[in-house]
């Protein structure tokens, strides 16, 4: 350790009061006050750095720390932008009437009950992954889904927990989404610079979601029947339109860029572009629709969603504050020698295990924010899978993944199923026939996120897809001790 260590009065335990006090405000947000506001969230992550720096020994070394390693860092920096542009595709796609679309369909095809249910799972996994954002998905697949599959026979519970666990999936797999960047970006290499590409980790982890999410699909089908068919279902469909389908091009168009480039400041901008192009020549939206002034006001899907992503990326930015002082203190090359020093990591099996397990325990504490959890967790798995060379691609499926399993859906925490029962509280007012739904019911029947869980288990146990770094970072089957690398500082 050496002597420009940020040090704190009371101790190096000191460190962690930033860090605690936001998990405190997370508690109080979601399980008390039951509030999911990303902007406030932001602000009590800086009024915790703010107080934190009260038990600082050097106060300027103090905000250096926040400024200069935290939120000025280069990862930092390159998230924040990501998001900022991703927010304008997310909200071109979700102006688009894509979920409509799909609900057109499903009445075409003349689904009920269990069938139902299974296609609302497969088309929120399609919406979710077009949009990069699960939150945003819950939002736009319930009004359009839920009251009309209930109407249709689906059972109600597991069709929330279907449209939950397709947001999911949607935003575990989707390259646009800040949970991929956040979780690309925290694991660098050792044999080459950068971090993670965004497509390589994309297409890595795909077999686990894909596994995961067929497992999911045979337990919706099965259970997702009512037995009690209204016939006027029909009715609460007759809005829902096939127009919206045509939005699926700007997708496969940014899919096709990102996975060939690897690059996603090449692949948004291509999707912007190519979705402008087919929503204006399909008629799905106007040139007042993507950019307008009115009023003295900026109007227009482009403003809207490059303005809605602002509150996230000021939450990014102040968890990277509080990340550069734990940095500063040395906490994080404390916390990675501890664990690395621990019996579980001395084999490459028991390293996993226990990424895993901090990537679990750090969702639950941050209630089921999962964008929060990788990015305090990431820097300290970053670590840890270096020690046995597991690869970049691996350390950010493991880190992504396991985020987006348990810890995500816990009754009475979890910020997603805090969201869904809000949604569905007040579909209630509309529609007289929608039951209350039971958190616990809905974490019992979220069968994608408890299928992916069973999946990376297997895969950690049995070695399936696990890559390590070989020369120059490209991906190699074989580990050997020699391979390994000492890049935690004792």
């Amino acid at each position: 350790m050496d002597n420009t260590t940020l040090e704190f009065r009371g101790g190096k335990s000191m460190a962690f009061i930033p860090i605690a006090l936001f998990l405190v405000f997370c508690i109080l947000f979601f399980t008390v006050f039951k509030v999911f506001d990303m902007t406030g969230l932001a602000m009590c992550a800086f009024l915790s750095i703010i107080i934190g720096g009260a038990f600082s020994k050097d106060y300027k070394k103090y905000w250096n720390a926040v400024i200069l390693k935290g939120i000025g860092s280069p990862m930092a920096i390159t998230i924040a932008t990501v998001l900022l542009v991703i927010g304008m595709f997310s909200k071109l796609m979700a102006k688009s009437g894509v979920a409509e679309g799909f609900a057109w369909l499903a009445n075409m095809l003349g689904l009920h009950g269990g069938a139902f249910t299974l296609f609302t799972f497969i088309s929120v996994c399609i919406i979710s992954a077009s949009t990069g954002t699960s939150i945003g998905t819950l939002f736009t697949a319930f009004p359009v889904f839920f009251a009309s599959g209930i109407l249709l026979g689906a059972d109600p519970v597991v069709l929330a927990s279907a449209i939950l666990s397709g947001a999911i999936f949607g935003d575990n797999i989707a390259p646009i989404s800040d949970t991929t960047v956040a979780s690309a970006s925290t694991q660098a290499y050792t044999r080459k610079e950068g971090t993670a590409e965004i497509a390589g980790v994309v297409t890595t982890r795909f077999k686990f979601a894909l596994a995961g999410s067929i497992l999911a699909c045979i337990f919706f089908y099965v259970f997702g029947s009512s037995n009690k068919v209204i016939t006027t279902g029909v009715a609460t469909l007759g809005n829902a339109t096939p127009k919206g389908l045509i939005m699926l091009i700007p997708v496969v168009a940014l899919l096709i860029v990102a996975v060939k480039t690897r690059d996603i400041f090449k692949a948004i901008p291509v999707g912007i572009a190519v979705g402008i192009v087919v929503g204006l020549i399909s008629g799905v939206f106007t040139w007042t629709d993507v950019f307008s002034l009115k009023d003295g006001a900026v109007k227009g899907f482009l403003f809207e969603g490059f303005n809605n992503m602002v509150s996230t990326v000021l939450f990014v930015l102040s968890l990277f504050g509080i990340m550069g002082i734990l940095i500063a203190s040395s906490t994080m090359d404390r916390i990675a020698s501890y664990i690395c020093k621990s019996r579980m990591a001395k084999s490459v099996q028991g390293a996993e295990l226990a990424i895993a397990g901090g990537t679990i325990i750090a969702t639950a504490l941050v209630g089921g924010v999962t964008s929060a959890s990788i990015l305090t967790f990431g820097p300290v798995a970053d670590e840890i899978g270096k020690r046995k060379n597991l690869h970049p691609f691996r350390r950010a499926v493991l880190v992504d993944c396991f985020s987006m399993t348990i810890a995500a859906v816990i009754p009475f925490l979890s910020a997603f199923i805090f969201i869904v029962t809000s949604i569905i509280g007040s579909l209630r007012t509309e529609y007289s026939f929608i039951p209350e739904i039971n958190p616990v019911s809905l974490f019992l029947t979220s069968f994608y996120p408890l299928c992916l869980f069973v999946v990376l288990i297997f895969s950690v146990l049995t070695g399936w897809g696990r890559k390590f770094e070989g020369p120059g970072g490209n991906p190699v089957t074989e580990y050997t001790e020699d391979m390994a690398i000492n890049t935690v500082k004792v």
